[in-house]
Protein backbone atom coordinates (compact mmCIF):
# COMPACT_ATOMS: atom_id res chain seq x y z
CA UNK A 1 0.00 0.00 0.00
CA UNK A 2 1.50 3.24 -0.94
CA UNK A 3 2.07 5.62 2.11
CA UNK A 4 2.17 2.94 4.50
CA UNK A 5 5.78 2.59 5.07
CA UNK A 6 6.67 4.21 8.31
CA UNK A 7 9.13 8.10 7.86
CA UNK A 8 12.26 8.45 9.42
CA UNK A 9 11.95 10.03 13.09
CA UNK A 10 13.19 13.61 13.84
CA UNK A 11 16.24 11.63 15.61
CA UNK A 12 17.12 9.25 12.75
CA UNK A 13 16.67 12.88 10.44
CA UNK A 14 19.19 14.32 12.39
CA UNK A 15 21.66 11.29 12.32
CA UNK A 16 21.10 11.55 8.61
CA UNK A 17 21.89 14.88 8.29
CA UNK A 18 25.12 15.19 10.31
CA UNK A 19 26.00 11.71 8.14
CA UNK A 20 25.77 13.36 4.83
CA UNK A 21 26.77 16.49 5.73
CA UNK A 22 30.08 15.32 7.39
CA UNK A 23 30.79 12.97 4.70
CA UNK A 24 30.47 16.21 2.24
CA UNK A 25 32.98 18.65 4.55
CA UNK A 26 35.02 15.43 4.51
CA UNK A 27 35.31 14.71 0.74
CA UNK A 28 35.61 18.64 0.39
CA UNK A 29 38.49 18.95 2.57
CA UNK A 30 40.37 15.49 1.21
CA UNK A 31 39.76 17.17 -2.37
CA UNK A 32 40.84 20.35 -1.67
CA UNK A 33 44.16 18.57 -0.02
CA UNK A 34 44.65 16.32 -2.67
CA UNK A 35 44.71 19.60 -5.27
CA UNK A 36 47.00 21.64 -3.20
CA UNK A 37 49.59 18.00 -2.96
CA UNK A 38 49.21 17.13 -6.50
CA UNK A 39 47.26 18.78 -8.67
CA UNK A 40 45.28 15.89 -8.75
CA UNK A 41 41.13 16.15 -8.46
CA UNK A 42 39.76 12.53 -6.81
CA UNK A 43 38.23 11.87 -10.09
CA UNK A 44 42.05 11.71 -11.57
CA UNK A 45 42.64 9.97 -8.59
CA UNK A 46 40.31 7.35 -8.53
CA UNK A 47 40.99 6.47 -12.69
CA UNK A 48 44.43 6.88 -11.69
CA UNK A 49 44.49 4.14 -8.87
CA UNK A 50 42.10 1.94 -10.61
CA UNK A 51 45.15 1.93 -13.85
CA UNK A 52 47.75 1.22 -10.92
CA UNK A 53 45.69 -1.65 -9.96
CA UNK A 54 45.03 -3.10 -13.47
CA UNK A 55 47.42 -5.66 -14.83
CA UNK A 56 49.44 -4.04 -17.04
CA UNK A 57 48.15 -0.58 -16.26
CA UNK A 58 45.71 -1.25 -18.68
CA UNK A 59 41.76 -1.68 -18.53
CA UNK A 60 38.64 -1.53 -20.74
CA UNK A 61 36.99 1.94 -20.09
CA UNK A 62 33.71 -0.18 -19.64
CA UNK A 63 35.12 -2.11 -16.52
CA UNK A 64 36.72 1.12 -15.60
CA UNK A 65 33.52 2.83 -15.19
CA UNK A 66 32.07 -0.12 -13.40
CA UNK A 67 35.31 0.10 -11.11
CA UNK A 68 34.68 3.87 -9.88
CA UNK A 69 31.08 3.32 -10.12
CA UNK A 70 31.02 6.65 -13.12
CA UNK A 71 28.67 6.72 -15.88
CA UNK A 72 30.53 6.17 -19.51
CA UNK A 73 29.56 9.18 -20.39
CA UNK A 74 31.54 11.38 -17.27
CA UNK A 75 34.16 8.60 -17.66
CA UNK A 76 34.90 9.23 -21.04
CA UNK A 77 34.87 13.09 -20.88
CA UNK A 78 36.65 12.80 -18.12
CA UNK A 79 39.43 10.56 -19.90
CA UNK A 80 39.90 13.54 -22.75
CA UNK A 81 40.91 15.91 -20.04
CA UNK A 82 42.95 13.44 -18.36
CA UNK A 83 44.44 12.63 -22.04
CA UNK A 84 45.22 15.96 -22.92
CA UNK A 85 47.71 16.42 -19.70
CA UNK A 86 49.35 12.95 -20.63
CA UNK A 87 48.08 11.44 -17.94
CA UNK A 88 46.32 7.88 -20.02
CA UNK A 89 45.83 7.59 -23.50
CA UNK A 90 42.96 5.66 -25.00
CA UNK A 91 43.66 2.80 -27.63
CA UNK A 92 41.79 0.18 -29.68
CA UNK A 93 41.28 -2.89 -27.33
CA UNK A 94 43.11 -5.27 -29.23
CA UNK A 95 40.69 -8.01 -28.78
CA UNK A 96 37.47 -6.58 -29.06
CA UNK A 97 37.28 -3.41 -32.04
CA UNK A 98 33.97 -2.46 -30.32
CA UNK A 99 35.37 -1.34 -26.82
CA UNK A 100 39.46 0.83 -25.84
CA UNK A 101 41.37 0.25 -23.23
CA UNK A 102 42.60 3.07 -21.19
CA UNK A 103 46.32 2.95 -20.45
CA UNK A 104 48.50 4.35 -17.61
CA UNK A 105 51.10 6.58 -18.75
CA UNK A 106 54.26 7.53 -17.33
CA UNK A 107 53.38 11.04 -16.39
CA UNK A 108 49.99 9.66 -15.01
CA UNK A 109 52.08 6.82 -13.20
CA UNK A 110 54.74 9.65 -11.89
CA UNK A 111 51.24 11.90 -11.03
CA UNK A 112 50.10 8.69 -9.01
CA UNK A 113 52.84 8.57 -7.15
CA UNK A 114 53.68 12.46 -6.14
CA UNK A 115 49.45 12.48 -4.77
CA UNK A 116 49.58 8.78 -3.12
CA UNK A 117 51.32 9.41 0.28
CA UNK A 118 49.95 13.06 0.70
CA UNK A 119 46.82 11.79 0.51
CA UNK A 120 47.01 8.68 2.20
CA UNK A 121 48.49 11.39 5.49
CA UNK A 122 45.11 13.65 4.44
CA UNK A 123 43.13 10.03 5.12
CA UNK A 124 44.59 9.23 8.37
CA UNK A 125 44.63 12.89 10.06
CA UNK A 126 41.28 13.72 8.83
CA UNK A 127 39.64 10.40 9.04
CA UNK A 128 41.29 7.66 11.23
CA UNK A 129 43.04 9.53 13.74
CA UNK A 130 39.09 11.05 14.10
CA UNK A 131 38.09 8.03 15.64
CA UNK A 132 38.63 5.01 17.92
CA UNK A 133 39.34 1.90 16.99
CA UNK A 134 36.00 0.90 17.41
CA UNK A 135 34.55 3.74 16.07
CA UNK A 136 36.45 2.80 12.92
CA UNK A 137 35.19 -0.59 13.01
CA UNK A 138 32.02 0.74 13.47
CA UNK A 139 31.97 3.02 10.45
CA UNK A 140 33.54 -0.35 8.01
CA UNK A 141 30.80 -2.29 9.25
CA UNK A 142 28.40 0.74 8.57
CA UNK A 143 29.81 1.91 5.15
CA UNK A 144 29.45 -2.42 4.44
CA UNK A 145 26.03 -2.71 5.21
CA UNK A 146 24.98 0.61 3.41
CA UNK A 147 26.60 -0.59 0.08
CA UNK A 148 24.70 -3.75 0.76
CA UNK A 149 21.60 -2.05 0.68
CA UNK A 150 22.26 0.62 -2.30
CA UNK A 151 23.40 -2.39 -4.35
CA UNK A 152 20.41 -4.65 -3.78
CA UNK A 153 17.48 -3.14 -2.96
CA UNK A 154 14.44 -3.47 -1.09
CA UNK A 155 11.58 -5.93 -2.11
CA UNK A 156 9.09 -3.81 -4.08
CA UNK A 157 11.38 -1.22 -4.89
CA UNK A 158 13.27 -0.11 -8.13
CA UNK A 159 17.13 0.66 -8.98
CA UNK A 160 17.07 4.07 -7.43
CA UNK A 161 14.21 3.62 -5.37
CA UNK A 162 11.31 4.38 -7.20
CA UNK A 163 8.04 2.17 -6.33
CA UNK A 164 7.83 -0.28 -9.06
CA UNK A 165 4.29 -1.56 -8.46
CA UNK A 166 5.07 -4.92 -7.04
CA UNK A 167 6.68 -6.28 -10.04
CA UNK A 168 10.53 -7.50 -9.64
CA UNK A 169 12.37 -6.31 -11.70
Amino acid sequence: MPGSRKLPSRGELRTWREFIETTEALRGMLSARLHSDSGLSPGDYAVLLALSEATGGRIRSSELAARISWERSRLSHHLGRMERRQLIRREECATDNRGAEVVLEPAGAEAFRGATVPHLRAIRELFVDALTPEQLAAAGEIAAALRDRVRRPPPGRGQHGEEDGGVHR
